[in-house]
């Protein structure tokens, strides 16, 4: 009883580090593997991890002894999957285990493969993304192939049709092609928590490059993706790709010719591509924080219980950016405030210090009720801030009005130039004879 007391209260701190808005990078990662071989032949990708201090953690797919949890308590912050042609996972993990672990704000990078298995597809269609049906499809391109010694089926390709985002690529601009061999996947255009990454061009197609055209293929040109990402709602990131190859070290060292180019550069982009696109999905970047959010009336500081129509109020907000290793003030000159009631009554941009502060004021609107100050905010490749505070409205009391309103004033004229005609006429009347 002692021991396992003893066990518990070693344990309970491990068990209990998760994913914390303070602190939102991942550190404790599990890489399922198909082959312990995996973990040399992609070393170059693991040691970028490693070396930015994140703490790895392989294991084979079908390890009978692996699980996400213990004690009801994850054990870890991300996932991996390099385990393509994984049919089943072992021990507690299943489908609906990692979706769990997405959807309790977990992150999760998928590489898939020629050898797909049923299992990854659906883990990857959960997440908004369809491979070709085709189980010996590759994504083929005739014309954006990378030159090699020997011409092969065009397999290999050279593709730069990157994201236009700084948040999600790093601010430092791709110069090389990507590597690229692998199967490709589609996006529904209407889901707008999944991003197209890594684009094919417009000449690729998805096709069995051992046998003949029969019929035009399903997939073709810039429709198919080679890498996508996923933020769900809850902020979990995903990454979703058609290659392992494309993490490997052998991609990662090989030099690159695009067909139709002149250029030949030294070593191919994928180690900067997949270095910043894991910086992105483990919050290294583009996660946003809002802290001291008050509101009060002009010239005063206490936040009130209640406002009157007419108030003069003032809203601020402070956001910051985690740069991986701080909070840094995030600058932007679209963030807006709603003072809402069913619809929006106000809507206003607000302004900011450049560090980090944002602030507006406005006048409560002549309508009384339950209103909420609210900020929605979500802007591509960062985490979306959403703030809501309640608040009532409520009219004039009796002795609050003004005794005289000015725009009353010809009623007031009124009122009196008839009182004065009675009684010039009731003395006329009386005295005239």
């Amino acid at each position: 009883m002692l021991k396992l007391l003893a066990f518990l209260t070693l344990s309970l701190p491990f068990l209990t580090h998760s994913f914390s808005p303070d602190h939102p990078t991942d550190r404790r990662v599990l890489v399922l593997l198909d082959d312990l071989a995996i973990k040399s032949s992609h070393s170059l990708f693991f040691k970028t991890l490693q070396s930015r201090g994140f703490e790895l953690d392989f294991k084979l797919a079908d390890d009978p002894k692996i699980g996400l949890q213990r004690y009801g308590q994850y054990t870890y912050d991300a996932l991996i999957l390099f385990s393509p042609t994984v049919d089943r996972f072992g021990g507690s993990i299943d489908l609906a285990a990692i979706l769990d672990f997405v959807d309790t704000g977990h992150d999760l990078i998928i590489a898939a493969d020629t050898n797909a298995s049923d299992l990854i597809r659906q883990i990857s269609v959960e997440c908004g993304v369809d491979f070709d049906e085709d189980p010996s499809a590759m994504v083929i391109d005739h014309m954006s192939y990378a030159v090699s010694d020997t011409e092969g089926d065009h397999t290999l390709i050279a593709s730069d049709d990157f994201i236009k985002s700084d948040v999600i690529l790093g601010s430092k601009k791709i110069e090389a092609p990507v590597l690229f061999k692998g199967i490709g996947h589609t996006i529904n255009s209407e889901n707008s928590l999944v991003l197209k990454v890594l684009s094919a061009s417009p000449s690729a197609y998805s096709a069995n490059p051992k046998s003949k055209l029969s019929s035009p293929p399903l997939l073709i040109g810039s429709a198919i993706s080679l890498v996508s990402v996923v933020q769900a709602r809850n902020n979990a990131r995903v990454l979703i790709s058609g290659s392992l190859s494309m993490f490997s070290d052998r991609f990662f060292r090989s030099e690159v010719q695009k067909a139709g180019s002149a250029d030949k550069h030294e070593k191919s982009a994928n180690e900067q591509f997949l270095t910043e696109l894991s910086k992105w999905v483990f919050h290294e970047r583009g996660h946003l924080k809002a802290v001291n959010v008050r509101h009060h009336k002009i010239d005063e500081a206490d936040e009130p219980a209640i406002y009157r129509i007419n108030d003069d109020v003032e809203y601020s907000v402070e956001i910051y950016e985690w740069h991986g290793k701080s909070w840094e003030p995030y600058v932007a000159d679209d963030v807006q405030v709603q003072f809402y009631m069913m619809s929006p009554y106000v809507l206003k941009t607000l302004s900011t210090d450049k560090k980090g502060h944002y602030f507006t004021a406005f006048k409560v609107p002549d309508v009384y009720g339950v209103f909420q100050f609210k900020v929605e905010y979500d802007r591509l490749g960062y985490t979306s801030v959403s703030l809501s505070k309640q608040i009532p409205v409520r009219p004039f009391r009796h002795n609050e009005y003004d005794r005289f309103i000015p725009a009353a004033y010809p009623y007031y004229g009124a009122a009196f130039t008839m009182m004065t005609g009675f009684f010039i006429f009731t003395v006329v009347h009386l005295y005239n004879k």
